[in-house]
C-alpha cells in the first residue's frame, strides 16, 4: 500500500500542523497515524466533523422511512473478554459448587422475583431501571468472531467487513444527519479493542475517537486534547509562533475557500484544547462525593465521563472495560471486578435518572459471550472459566427500554437457552428502532452494493426480531 497516496495531502498537512501545535507526543509517521486512526485533535478532525466540513462530506444515508426516536444517545459498556452470566445476572445456585463455586448466594432485587449475583448489591437496588436478557446466544467461542457478531449483528467471513453499531449510529446520528457538536459523534473510553475495524466498509470517517489516557488518574490526559506537562499559556504561545512561521498562507490570496476552511478547522481544534468544548474531559469539575460514588478507578470515572459526553449530545460512547477473560483464578478476580462494576454502573443509572437523561439514553452492558458454566478446577486453570457462546446475558436500560424485566431463560446449569433466544442482531435492531434508525436504511457501500443497516436474514435464514417485551 502506498501510504503517501492513501491520505489526502491537505489532511496530512493539517495533521502535521496540529502536531506542531503541541497536541501530544512526538511527530508520527504516516503509517503510525493510519494505524492509530490519527489520534489526538488531528484524529478528531480527520475522523469527524472538522475536516469533513472543510473538504466536503459524502451524501447522507438514505432511509426508506423515518422513525420517531425515543433515544438520543447510547452508552455501551463493553465487558471485554466475556463476563460469566452465572456470577452476574443469571445465577444458578441449585447447580452446585462445580458451577457456582463460592458465589452460591444470589440476592433479591427491588423488583419482585428477580435475583442477581451476590457481588452486585447496588445494582440490585436499581433493577427497576434495567432489564436483563438472559438468553443471548450465537454459539461462537472465539473472541474476534464473537465480538464481531455481537458488535455488528452479522456473521464473520465473507467479502465485507461490516460496520459496528457505533459506526452506524455515527452515520445516521452524526455530522451527516446534522450533528453540530465539536466532540466526535462516536467516542471510545479509552482504547479500541483491535478485534476488528469498528467502522468496517464505512471507512475512517466513521471510526471512533479513542481518548487514550485514564479518567481515573489525577488528570485525564486525552490524546491531543490534554497534553501532559503543557500549560494553556504554552499552547497559546505555540499557536502564535506557528502563525509567525506560516509565510505560505500569508503569501496566498485572501479569500481562498480551502484556506478559510482549514483556518476554521484550526479554530475548532483549539476550541477543543483551550475552549469550553474540551472542558468536558475535566472531571475535576464534578463534586468529589459524586466521583467517589462512581468509584475512583478507571471504570468508575469512565462511567462519569460517559455521562458528561451524553450531556454534550454525543450519540455513541463505548467504555471498553477490560479484565473479563478469566481462564484462571476466576473467583478472586470476580471479587475485585464485580464490586467495581456494580458501583460504576449503578451510579451511572441513578445519575442519568436524576438528571432526566435516562429516558433518552440507552445503556447497554455485556461482552462478546459468556463463560463456561462448569468451573475448570483442574490445572492449569485452577478455578477458571472458558469461553461460552451458547448462552450469556446482557443488560439494557433507558432510551425506551423498559426496566424491571427479564427476557428469556437458560437451563438449570446455564448451559443452554431454553426460552426466547435472542441473537445479537435482535438487540441491535431494537436499539436502532429506539434511536429512530430504520433497519432497512441503505448503507453507503464503496462498491455500490445494496447493504442495509440490518441484515435481511442471518446465516441460518432467520430474520432479526425486535425485543418487543421490553420496548
Amino acid at each position: 500500500m502506498n501510504l503517501h497516496h492513501s491520505v489526502d495531502p491537505r489532511l496530512w498537512n493539517l495533521a502535521s500542523e496540529l502536531r506542531l501545535l503541541g497536541l501530544g507526543g512526538p511527530p508520527m509517521t504516516r503509517r503510525a497515524a493510519l494505524r492509530r486512526g490519527l489520534l489526538g485533535t488531528a484524529g478528531l478532525a480527520l475522523s469527524g466533523g472538522l475536516v469533513s466540513r472543510a473538504l466536503g462530506a459524502p451524501p447522507p444515508p438514505v432511509s426508506s422511512a423515518p422513525v420517531a426516536p425515543k433515544a438520543k444517545s447510547v452508552i455501551q459498556i463493553w465487558l471485554w473478554g466475556g463476563p460469566c452470566h452465572l456470577d452476574t445476572f443469571d445465577p444458578k445456585p441449585g447447580a452446585g459448587y462445580d458451577y457456582s463455586g463460592a458465589l452460591k448466594t444470589p440476592i433479591p432485587t427491588n423488583v419482585a422475583g428477580i435475583q442477581i449475583g451476590e457481588l452486585l448489591p447496588l445494582l440490585a437496588k436499581q433493577a427497576d431501571k434495567y432489564s436483563i436478557i438472559r438468553s443471548m446466544t450465537h454459539g461462537i467461542n472465539g473472541h474476534e468472531t464473537a465480538a464481531y457478531t455481537v458488535q455488528t449483528g452479522r456473521a464473520s467471513g465473507g467479502r465485507d467487513v461490516f460496520p459496528g453499531t457505533g459506526a452506524v449510529v455515527s452515520l445516521f446520528k452524526g455530522y451527516d444527519a446534522g450533528y453540530k457538536g465539536l466532540l466526535p459523534p462516536y467516542i471510545v473510553l479509552t482504547e479500541l479493542q483491535g478485534r476488528f475495524s469498528e467502522a468496517g466498509f464505512l471507512g475512517g470517517r466513521y471510526k471512533p475517537f479513542a481518548t487514550g489516557g485514564d479518567p481515573g488518574a489525577a488528570r485525564f490526559v486525552v490524546e491531543g486534547v490534554v497534553a501532559q506537562g503543557i500549560t494553556d499559556e504554552r499552547q497559546r504561545a505555540r499557536r502564535e509562533f506557528l502563525h509567525q512561521l506560516n509565510t505560505f498562507e500569508r503569501a496566498m490570496k485572501s479569500g481562498d475557500p480551502r484556506l478559510s476552511a482549514l483556518g476554521q478547522c484550526e479554530n475548532d481544534a483549539y476550541e477543543m484544547i483551550l475552549g469550553d468544548a474540551g472542558k468536558v474531559f475535566d472531571l475535576a469539575q464534578e463534586k468529589d462525593a459524586l466521583r467517589d460514588g462512581y468509584g475512583r478507578n478507571t471504570f468508575g470515572q469512565s462511567c462519569l465521563m460517559a455521562r458528561r459526553l451524553v450531556e454534550r449530545g454525543v450519540p455513541y460512547i463505548t467504555i471498553n472495560y477490560k479484565g473479563w477473560d478469566t481462564h484462571k483464578q476466576h473467583f478472586p478476580i470476580m471479587r475485585r471486578k464485580l464490586p467495581e462494576f456494580d458501583r460504576g454502573l449503578a451510579t451511572l443509572l441513578a445519575d442519568l435518572a436524576e438528571r432526566g437523561l435516562l429516558d433518552s439514553t440507552i445503556v447497554l452492558a455485556g461482552g462478546e459471550f459468556g463463560r463456561t458454566p462448569k468451573v475448570l478446577w483442574e490445572s492449569p486453570w485452577n478455578g477458571g472459566r472458558g469461553h461460552w457462546g451458547k448462552a450469556f446475558s446482557a443488560v439494557v436500560a433507558g432510551g425506551g427500554f423498559k426496566g424491571g424485566h427479564v427476557v428469556g431463560q437458560t437451563d438449570a446449569r446455564g448451559e443452554e437457552v431454553t426460552a426466547r433466544p435472542v441473537q445479537p442482531s435482535d438487540l441491535i435492531a431494537s436499539m436502532y428502532e429506539l434511536l429512530g434508525i430504520d433497519g432497512n436504511a441503505k448503507l453507503p457501500h464503496p462498491a455500490g452494493a445494496d447493504v442495509r443497516a440490518m441484515p435481511v436474514a442471518t446465516e441460518a435464514g432467520r430474520r432479526y426480531e425486535r425485543i418487543a417485551e421490553i420496548m
